[in-house]
């Protein structure tokens, strides 16, 4: 049996495609189909249907490529073993919601990593959408989405449909983050309607089919007549810093990032949303002790957090 054929049948499981396979094994696509063909032929089975979308695993493909998954893994931790001793390079590729606490849990886990470790790393703030994208199709391994409580059905059967692993990460209440001179910085108690003056910032891609229009329809009949959309966190901090009428519904955020872009965050009395934070990988994908690692580190922060703001 052709292990690279073994390997070839595994990217398009993941992709799901025979052309988004080969473009990723860098091969012309009547090749890769070839390869696919010969591969069945020679073990007796067909492992994918055609179809107008895509290809499909067939149960007995499911069956196989699931050994095919454990064969090839463990001639990589054969390979591994007797590879000439140098020190391992890490590789780590996640997206992320642009979430505060998650890449304040970044940086400290990157500052424990060892010096002389090679290193390569992709760290992307992005939407939950595209964060399931790069999972199937960009080789991301983790990913965490971020979705509205009031939504979770929808996201539930999107994982489930994806066939991911799920874990969660934390379940909290939105806050209002703005300038420690923001003209509501220091009233003890804000509602919906003091912030009708106010311009509120929105991460412009957070577009999710099916929900997104949900959330703008209900948008509308709320308040907000200002808002700008923004695409990165260092726009957001900019403008919330220097625009002292700015504010935006953010996840918690850590005590050492409010004091230093001078700051607060606030409770919205009667606007709150409740929101959860999930990590999804591929079903056939093992954590690495590096990725358990940088988990560790998410969860640690976020008890210290849910500890420190005791109202969320």
């Amino acid at each position: 049996m052709n292990l690279t054929y073994l390997k070839y049948a595994l990217e398009v499981e993941k992709t799901g495609s025979i052309t988004k396979a080969a473009q990723h094994l860098f091969m012309g696509q009547p090749n890769l189909s070839k390869a696919i063909k010969e591969l069945e032929e020679s073990i007796g089975i067909t492992l994918f249907e055609r179809t107008s979308k895509g290809v499909l695993v067939t149960q007995e493909g499911k069956t196989f490529l699931s050994q095919a998954h454990h064969i090839i893994e463990q001639i990589d931790r054969m390979e591994a073993q007797y590879r000439p001793v140098t020190k391992p390079k890490l590789y780590f590729n996640i997206s992320v919601p642009r979430a505060s606490y998650i890449t304040y849990a970044f940086t400290r886990f990157v500052n424990s990593l060892e010096e002389g470790e090679g290193l390569e790393i992709n760290f992307k703030e992005t939407n939950s959408i595209e964060a399931v994208r790069n999972i199937l199709e960009c080789h991301y391994q983790l990913g965490i989405m971020r979705y509205p409580l009031e939504y979770e059905k929808y996201f539930m059967h999107l994982i489930e449909d994806k066939a991911f692993e799920m874990q969660k990460i934390w379940e909290f209440e939105d806050v209002l983050l703005m300038s420690k001179e923001h003209p509501l910085a220091r009233k003890e108690s804000i509602v919906r309607e003091d912030l009708i003056p106010y311009i509120e910032l929105i991460h412009g891609d957070l577009m999710v089919p099916n929900v997104s229009e949900e959330l703008k329809k209900k948008k509308e009949k709320d308040f907000v007549k200002k808002h700008i959309l923004v695409y990165e966190r260092g726009s957001q901090f900019d403008l919330l810093r220097q625009v002292p009428t700015t504010y935006m519904h953010v996840s918690p955020v850590p005590e050492n990032l409010l004091e230093h872009y001078q700051l607060v965050q606030r409770r919205c009395e009667d606007l709150v949303q409740k929101n959860k934070d999930v990590l999804i990988y591929s079903k056939h994908h093992r954590l690495t002790t590096i990725e358990e690692r940088f988990i560790k580190e998410l969860i640690k922060v976020q008890q210290e957090m849910k500890h420190i703001y005791k109202y969320i």
